[in-house]
């Protein structure tokens, strides 16, 4: 019998596609996307093989939720409380009480609208996004994006309403920065690498915090130390800032309340 997905702790069987010993050897993180993500993955082959990083793009709030059910190794938040401007602890003092927590923090980005090459529609920000002869691609809900953008536009006193495309999602910058490009619609918010990789224009909105929030249990865990040395590394930080858009200056930096 098939089926399309399974129910939160839903017991199934399962065919291994992969040796045990690599599974053990695993690094699963949750939550939301970046793009450097993929360049740590690579280079934890390239240093620490046999060990392998799995990142899994839910969205900021799907891995806080991911660390209180205790089914990762770290999650991945950049998400901005409205009320004090602060990034992430306060969603972690809010969500994981009782759960101690170490913070890493991963890069400064730039958030923008993404746009047509040549930005044919000429939009400037946000508020054009309100013109009827615009189509919006929005993140999903619980991204660390998507309560940014909500943030930004009662800061601007902009309806949701009123634009066009707000309850249409994506998972991630690459997949709204693909609907750009396809011309399906004319802009979504996302980050700068996103808009180079598809060779697409970018108009800054934002520059938010992105940190790597682990566990303590899992801390000191060799292959959890290994993530935290490759992130550290100079050939990290190189391959980082060489995409654009990304600010590595306090890059691999434990922050704390």
């Amino acid at each position: 019998m098939l089926s399309e997905g399974l129910n939160e702790n839903e017991i199934t069987e399962v065919e291994l596609l992969r040796p045990v010993e690599d599974i053990l050897n695993t690094i699963v993180m949750v939550g939301s996307h970046d793009l450097t993500l993929d360049i740590l993955a690579n280079l934890m082959g390239k240093f620490y093989p046999p060990i392998f990083f799995s990142s899994h793009p839910v969205g900021s709030l799907g891995g806080i939720l991911a660390i209180k059910n205790r089914i990762c190794h770290m999650a991945g938040l950049h998400l901005l409380d409205p009320e004090t401007g602060e990034y992430n602890f306060p969603y972690l003092r809010q969500y994981l009480k009782g759960i101690a927590v170490r913070v890493i923090h991963l890069v400064y980005r730039e958030q923008g609208l993404i746009v047509q090459r040549g930005n044919p529609k000429k939009i400037k920000g946000l508020k054009d996004l309100l013109r009827k002869d615009i189509a919006f691609i929005n993140r999903q809900k619980g991204s660390g994006t998507r309560i940014l953008l909500d943030h930004t536009l009662k800061t601007l006193l902009l309806e949701q309403s009123q634009i066009q495309g707000y309850e249409k999602e994506e998972y991630t910058h690459m997949a709204v920065a693909s609907t750009v490009a396809s011309g399906i619609v004319n802009a979504g918010l996302g980050i700068l690498p996103a808009a180079k990789a598809m060779d697409l224009d970018f108009i800054p909105i934002a520059k938010e915090r992105y940190d790597l929030v682990i566990p303590s249990i899992h801390f000191e865990d060799e292959k959890v130390q290994r993530v935290i040395q490759t992130i550290r590394s100079n050939e990290f930080k190189k391959m980082v800032s060489q995409m654009g858009g990304y600010d590595v200056s306090k890059t691999g930096e434990e922050l704390f309340e």
